[in-house]
């Protein structure tokens, strides 16, 4: 078993070492950079503790970039899950041209989210883009999607939404698709209906798929950037300003390393707790 155990670590320590370096050592001088006094303007590695959490921490704009930031990835997650298990249930009863489906399925998921960003900041441009101009040949009021504030962040959920539901229903089909069809024979001989083989066995058989997508859209969402880059800049006003894009401001616009790179950190905690709660929920729902 030692013996084992060695050839084990011997075989793994190349992989162990290259993530471990191309991993380990940015996080470990992104920490350096948060504990120090380091900015742009002062560019000397100084450690001087945790200031800089306590100082972006005592802001009130930090505390409403986590708020976004929570609303945003609670709002993207639940709809791409579910539209994404809608059509991955409509996929399963498709014989014929399954694997088109599919194809057309994975474009957006395909595409870099900055030229997602692109495309759906011209089409939404409020005097000349296509989605305003159609409106408007019905007769109904132009919509400024980006510039109002109470809908900028709706409308950068719907697109992401657009974006990576076709991932969520990859997933989820997979998992169908390995679904024993013994319960439900046994479900048909009982008598259950459509609704009540979906409710009492679909979603239980289905739900460590189902945890899967949920945890890694939920960490995809608390990493997004590129779209409000793109799109919004944070706007109007601060009202998508999402943690990402609060620390690249704290660093790059307020010329703050140090600041910037504990917002990071902060948001790299974040997603790890979420990881962590995930793996155990798992393992405890295994046992």
């Amino acid at each position: 078993m030692a013996h084992s155990a060695r050839a084990g670590w011997a075989f793994a320590a190349p992989g162990l070492t290259m993530l471990a370096i191309v991993m380990g050592l940015p996080v470990l001088y992104a920490l350096a950079m948060a504990l120090s006094s380091m900015t742009l303007l002062r560019p000397a590695l100084h450690i001087t503790g945790v200031g800089n959490f306590l100082q972006i921490m005592s802001e009130p704009l930090f505390w409403s970039s986590l708020g976004l930031t929570l609303r945003y990835a609670l709002g993207a997650v639940v709809g791409e899950f579910l539209v994404g298990l809608a059509i991955a249930l409509m996929l399963r009863q498709v014989v014929a041209l399954r694997g088109l489906y599919f194809a057309v399925l994975t474009l957006p998921m395909a595409m870099a989210p900055v030229a997602v960003a692109l495309i759906w900041r011209m089409l939404l441009q409020p005097n000349l883009g296509i989605v305003n101009q159609t409106l408007t040949s019905l007769g109904l009021p132009a919509v400024d999607w980006l510039g109002d504030p109470h809908l900028a962040l709706k409308t950068m959920i719907f697109i992401d939404i657009w974006q990576q539901t076709s991932f969520v229903v990859l997933l989820l089909s997979a998992g169908l698709a390995s679904l024993p069809r013994e319960p439900y024979e046994a479900a048909e001989v009982d008598g259950a209906g459509p609704l009540q083989q979906f409710w009492y066995i679909t979603l239980p058989l289905l739900r460590p798929v189902a945890m899967i997508a949920v945890v890694i859209q939920l960490i995809n969402e608390f990493r997004t950037y590129d779209l409000v880059y793109i799109l919004t800049r944070g706007g109007p006003g601060v009202s998508t300003e999402l943690l990402s894009y609060f620390a690249y401001q704290r660093a790059f616009k307020g010329l703050a390393l140090n600041e910037g790179s504990a917002a990071a950190f902060i948001l790299l905690l974040i997603v790890l707790l979420i990881t962590v709660v995930f793996f155990f929920l798992l393992e405890r729902r295994k046992s």
